[in-house]
């Protein structure tokens, strides 16, 4: 019960004076997320973790620079050139690097736009792969690297120099146009 008491008497000190804790602490903020990525041209659902860090350069612009990894996925792939066609498993992830711009409104719960350009790097592991699989699961080539356009935005919401962020975006990358594909991210963040 003790310990129950100090941690509402915590709690509740730093929800009644956030100022106390945000005075000097308007430097930038840094962060871990869960990262979601959903892989159109395949129709394949991501899952992995990433960092960001950003630097105020304005009391409501951040420049920030983030990056993600996403864990192997399993997924069926064929070969419709063979007879007869062949299908077999083919794991694929992807690594992002983003940099750019955040913009958001003043306080302790804040909404935000970002704008960020970067790249996305694609692998493409077959271990069981006949000798006709040419490393490719629809134009996506294992070792493909391509640039990224990725507009977002979401809702933090920070109590002192703690806080927790959300964010949903479009990772667009270009190879023989523009693929658009949904992102969205969630964790901690801490200012400093």
């Amino acid at each position: 019960m003790r310990k129950l008491a100090l941690l509402l008497l915590l709690v509740s000190t730093m929800v009644a004076s956030p100022a106390l804790f945000a005075q000097d602490r308007d430097r930038g903020e840094v962060g871990a997320f869960f990262d979601y990525l959903r892989i159109d041209p395949i129709n394949l659902n991501q899952y992995g973790i990433g960092g960001r860090i950003g630097f105020n350069v304005h009391p409501s612009i951040q420049l920030e620079a983030e990056g993600a990894y996403d864990f192997r996925r399993s997924t069926t792939t064929n070969i419709p050139t063979t007879i007869p066609p062949t299908t077999f498993q083919a794991n694929f992830r992807t690594t992002t690097g983003l940099f750019g711009l955040k913009v958001h409104t003043p306080g302790a719960v804040r909404i935000f736009g970002v704008a960020k350009g970067g790249f996305v790097n694609f692998s493409v592991v077959t271990p069981n792969a006949p000798a006709t699989f040419n490393g490719t699961i629809s134009n996506i080539t294992d070792g493909d690297t391509h640039p990224v356009f990725y507009p977002g935005g979401g809702v933090e919401a920070f109590i002192g120099w703690f806080g927790v962020r959300a964010e949903v975006g479009d990772l667009m990358y270009f190879q023989d146009g523009a693929h658009n594909n949904v992102r969205v991210t969630f964790g901690p963040q801490i200012r400093f």
